[in-house]
This record gives C-alpha cells, structure tokens and sequence, in this order.
C-alpha cells in the first residue's frame, strides 16, 4: 500500500517559514480554506496553522545550539484520530494513506485532537470544524499541474530542500533513500501509531572557544595611540565607544 509522506532534513533547515507561509497562503485559498486569523497584529494573536515552525535553544552556554524543527500531521499509519471520531469525519485514504478531515461531517467535538499525541490538528472557531496538514491534496491529484508541482506547497517554497515528498514504502523513492541512508526517524514511536512523516538528524559540530575570545577586548591600535584621527574637531565613533 502507497503511503505518501514527508521526510524533513532538520540539518539543513534554518527556520525561514517560507514552508509555514506557504501553506498558509496555498490552503487558504484553496479546498482546505480558509484557515482564519484573528488579532494576528495584538498581543494575542490566534489563528489556525496547518504547519508550523518550533525553533529553541538547546545547551549551556557558550556550548549552545539553536534547532528549527517543522511540525504538521504526521499522516499515521495507524492514526488515533481517526477511530475516535464519531461521525466519520477523520478517515484515511485508503490509495495512499494520506489522513484528511471531512469538515460536511465534522462536528468540532475536538475528540480526534484530544486524541493526537502531536498536537497536529487545531478547530477553526469560525467554522467549529477541526483541520490539519492534508498533504495539499488538491496539488497531488491535480492532473492540471505539471508533475514536478504536484507536491505539497511547503516542499515546493523550502529554500533549502529540506522537505522531501513521495511514498516510504517505495524502497527506490527519494523519502526512502533518504530515511535509509540518513538514519530517518519517527517522532515518539513508542505511542505505536507508525508516524509516516520521518526527521533526518542533524549533524552535530562541536564548536570549541576558549576563554580569552568570550572576554571584550579593546582595539589594539587604539590603546597603543596609533588610531587614525579625523580632521575634523567633532567626536567620532572610535572616541566616544571602548572598541
């Protein structure tokens, strides 16, 4: 059975959300639309998301790192969400196991969100109807489209390629390759629901700093009188600052 997915490289993503924006615009205005806003310019903003990007700060200082890690539906192979659902509105396609949301059937019982792990599914309080990442299924089964652009919108706008598409249980396909040859992972395997998304690792470069180049130290032609002047009387930079 084809189970489409995505395979996201974490060592190369740097946290642009071009794939957040992306997505917002494409479904937006799209079959899955539109996925509202509210106050997005207050202090408390609020909206729905398809994809978001989650970046913190991991280690100790000086020895720190900073992840950007995407999250969206991870398309579960034996998805939670979906036998909770008492009227049928979360289902997963059987032609390639993409897991999608009926909202004519939803009823914004936010069992199917409860039910989730991932926190990957969020209600409309416009609609009072539950979405989530549909892979942009009206881009892959639009036969309009060239080949090449039938791939969800977030993959399409990544700068860096760090989105792949295409089917995990194709042993030749680029996802495949990928999750082999760079020890893909599932997120939280332990809750048994075979995520069909995968995360390549990032490689780790320690970075080594001594102590003398954590301590501010002035400029040397300045303490030894030998900095260039202005011509003018006024105050400069190099005068009014200790570097």
């Amino acid at each position: 059975m084809t189970q489409l997915a995505l395979v996201i490289d974490l060592n190369v993503c740097v946290g642009c959300h071009a794939c957040v924006t992306s997505c917002k615009q494409w479904n937006t205005s799209g079959e899955s639309g539109y996925l509202s806003d509210d106050r997005p310019y207050d202090k408390d903003p609020t909206g729905v998301f398809f994809n978001r990007v989650q970046t913190f700060e991991v280690g100790s200082f000086p020895q720190t790192e900073t992840v950007h890690f995407p999250k969206s539906c991870l398309h579960c192979e034996d998805p939670p969400c979906v036998p909770v659902c008492p009227t049928g509105a979360s289902y997963k396609r059987p032609q390639d196991g993409i897991v999608l949301v009926d909202y004519d059937k939803c009823i914004g019982c936010k069992y199917c969100a409860w039910a989730c792990p991932y926190g990957a599914r969020e209600i409309d309080e416009h609609q009072q109807v539950m979405k989530k990442c549909t892979l942009c299924v009206d881009r892959i089964d639009d036969p309009c489209l060239p080949e090449a652009e039938r791939q969800p919108a977030c993959v399409m706008a990544c700068p860096t390629n760090a989105r792949l598409f295409g089917d995990i249980h194709d042993s030749e396909s680029v996802v495949s390759k990928a999750i082999r040859e760079s020890a893909g992972y599932t997120l939280m395997p332990e809750w048994g629901t075979q995520p069909a998304n995968h995360y390549l690792p990032r490689n780790k470069t320690e970075l080594r700093l001594r102590h003398d180049e954590l301590e501010r130290a002035d400029n040397p032609l300045k303490v030894d009188g030998q900095q260039p002047k202005p011509l003018t009387e006024d105050s400069s930079l190099g005068d009014v600052t200790s570097w």
